[in-house]
């Protein structure tokens, strides 16, 4: 009976690997359903085989559960097999994750860390530890148990520890930084589990900058594309071929020399779609939220068992596209941040797609199994559209801010559970709009509303200090006294900010305020202090040429002409590479003052040509934005309304926290004493950024 089960295992992968799923199934299914019986063990492979490929290749997670739970009562009279053991466990905890049964999803797990407490502490035990672990954390953020999810991700990370294996540490540091981030607990906790990354970033390339590690990957990406680009082409040939065997009256010369060719592009594509020799192994569990996809869509970023928890191979993709555009943004390479934003988004609508979401789509229409990779689809999507109002703000191009902006409502609107936690950042980008087109009590308006929605300090400090900015562009006196009393508390805590931004940020405004006051040195002071911050840590070149106008401003208010000149001149030439107009109607505002007091005629008229060019251009890009039907209900002094608020669907609370999403813009304003101005590239990220 042996020799007949691994027959019709081997006419399973057979018909696997022509893509006949349904046959592939039969012939495991034959087995299962024999009236002769086969040896426990071989009927506990075949269902875990089973369910491997209903997991893989359909929607049927209940199937799949009937038949590990089926071997699980199998391996309980066999007191070895370990490793299938342990798949099961695992297979068998994604398919309650899938069901939404969260509870039994905890047992299972449970159990499974008890098999891999008992066995010797070998790098199998603790791979398995590692695995089991992430998944309990899972479930338990799920219910909101966040305390429980720290307990185990610290044990997961002692398995990790003891593996000496440090890119595995970092996957639990950093998911303990993630949780305590959502609860925001206590201030310290969320330094400490800062430092911890910080150190294994540390051991793991102290020489290498992030943007680096950016680099790699993103070169990783292209060559993996590159790759699959030329096994589809070579597919499409060797399609032809086959067609061409097919025909009867085919000569016997051509059908040899074919049939060669035939052979030499299947040896191609099998040594270009070859995997490590783990990949070869049937029972690999299938990652979370999979519904049809084949292995070679899969990345593989970590050995097994690990491996099967990752981000399929297109979320990555469109993870490494949204990395270049955060780093690239500030930096003005937005051509290219363009680029990525447009494919990230057409991966995304794409696999979106093949889950049922198109447009006019809601989240009750979800299929329960599909949600959890629907909401990191969504999750992404929405990160991508933010930066793209970011680069559109930074650029003046309020219409097409809007356009974005109101896409980010409506998916808001139709998927409210699992975005949830992107509530605030659309808000706070309605206030950034508001800010642009000149309408700052409404803009204060929506800052405070968004820092009412999120509970992370950071972010609230973010909002606050936007809020101070839209107060002290009004002008009265009233304003005046909201401004500093927003930004009073904000840098009194400067300190105990985990992130570089928050304190760049606050020192800006802080400096700002002071030259309102007439207190320049000490103005001086802040900001030369706030700069270092911004050049060193941050690389936003639009928040630096901010800092360098207000302090060039400074230079000629104590009578320091050349100084002024140069600094002006470098802050005019980074907002020309942003193609900032507010800033550069700014730098040219303290310009004239300069070409002014130095009697400078000729330099003076061309200045002033210039600045009226830019000043035109601002206000007839505000006047088409007001023009717009979408105007008024974004500046609306109001939250936007959840039409459908059917909440009935168990989306993760991961995706409900406060999300981390990429860095928002910069805020212009009345310059002290002066003309129309620039204020600094505030974000609304919590995350701390090591560069």
């Amino acid at each position: 009976m042996e020799a007949v089960a691994e027959g019709l295992w081997g006419l399973a992968d057979y018909h696997e690997k022509e893509g006949e799923i349904a046959k592939s199934i039969k012939c495991l299914e034959a087995i299962c359903q024999s009236h002769d019986s086969f040896l426990p063990i071989i009927e506990v492979k075949t269902r875990l085989r089973l369910a491997t490929l209903l997991l893989k290749h359909t929607h049927n997670a209940n199937h799949a559960k009937s038949h590990l739970e089926r071997s699980q009562l199998l391996l309980k009279s066999i007191p070895s097999c370990f490793d299938l053991k342990c798949r099961t466990f695992s297979l068998l905890s994604q398919c309650y994750h899938l069901v939404g049964a969260i509870h039994r999803q905890k047992q299972i797990l449970h159990k499974a860390l008890d098999l891999a407490a008992s066995a010797n502490s070998d790098v199998s035990a603790n791979l398995w530890a590692c695995n089991f672990n992430s998944q309990l954390a899972n479930a338990l953020i799920i219910e909101g148990d966040c305390s429980s999810a720290l307990s185990v991700l610290e044990s997961g990370y002692a398995s990790a520890t003891q593996l000496y294996y440090p890119q595995l540490q970092m996957f639990f540091a950093t998911s303990i930084l993630h949780v305590h981030l959502m609860q925001w607990p206590d201030d310290n906790l969320v330094q400490s589990a800062l430092h911890r990354c910080d150190e294994i970033w540390g051991s793991l390339s102290p020489d290498k900058s992030a943007t680096q590690h950016v680099d790699k990957l993103d070169a990783a990406m292209k060559a993996d594309l590159q790759k699959m680009r030329e096994i589809q082409r070579l597919s499409n040939e060797l399609n032809a071929i086959s067609q061409s065997l097919s025909r009867s009256d085919l000569p016997n010369r051509e059908r040899l020399l074919l049939s060669t060719k035939q052979a030499h592009l299947q040896d191609q594509i099998t040594s270009l779609s070859a995997f490590s020799s783990f990949l070869e192994q049937p029972l690999e569990p299938a990652y979370f939220g999979n519904a049809s996809r084949a292995w070679q869509d899969k990345l593989f970023l970590a050995p097994p068992p690990v491996d099967g928890e990752w981000l399929p191979k297109s979320a990555v993709y469109s993870l490494v596209d949204l990395m270049v555009v955060v780093f690239g943004r500030p930096r003005g390479l937005f051509k290219e941040c363009a680029k990525r934003i447009q494919s990230g988004i057409q991966t995304i609508q794409g696999e979106l797609a093949k889950l049922g979401i198109n447009e006019g789509v809601r989240e009750v229409d979800v299929q329960h199994s599909s949600i959890w990779m629907a909401g990191v689809y969504l999750i992404l999507l929405m990160q991508l559209l933010e930066n793209n109002v970011a680069m559109e703000l930074t650029r003046s191009e309020f219409v097409a801010a809007q356009q974005t902006l109101l896409r980010m409502k409506d998916l808001f609107v139709r998927f409210p559970t699992i975005l949830q936690g992107c509530e605030s950042v659309i808000e706070l980008l309605r206030g950034q709009y508001a800010h642009y087109v000149g309408c700052y009590s409404g803009a204060a308006f929506h800052f405070i509303e968004a820092a009412k929605m999120t509970e992370s300090k950071s972010v609230q400090a973010m909002c606050h200090i936007y809020a101070a900015i839209s107060h002290f562009c009004c002008g009265d006196a009233e304003s005046l006294a909201q401004a500093l009393d927003l930004i009073g508390p904000v840098y009194r805590m400067k300190d105990s900010y985990v992130g570089v931004r928050e304190e760049a940020n606050v020192h800006f405004v802080y400096g700002l305020l002071l030259v309102r006051q007439n207190d320049y040195e000490e103005a001086r002071t802040k900001l030369a202090k706030g700069l270092q911050i911004a050049h060193t840590s941050t690389g936003n070149l639009q928040l630096i040429s901010q800092y360098l106008t207000i302090l060039g401003h400074l230079a000629l208010s104590l009578h320091d002409t050349i100084q002024a000149r140069e600094i002006l001149r470098s802050a005019l030439t980074l907002a020309k590479k942003l193609y900032d107009v507010p800033t550069q109607i700014w730098v040219l505002s303290v310009l004239k003052d300069l070409y002014q007091g130095l009697g400078e005629v000729g330099n003076q008229m061309e200045n002033d040509e210039y600045q009226k060019k830019k000043s035109d251009e601002l206000q007839r890009k505000i006047a088409d934005a007001q023009s717009s039907i979408h105007h008024l209900e974004l500046i609306e002094l109001s939250r936007f309304k959840v039409i459908d608020m059917k909440r009935g669907v168990a989306a993760s609370q991961s995706m409900s926290a406060n999300l981390d999403i990429p860095e928002s813009v910069g805020l212009w304003t009345t310059q002290p004493g002066s003309s129309s101005s620039r204020l600094l590239d505030v974000d609304s990220r919590r995350r701390p950024k090591r560069r």
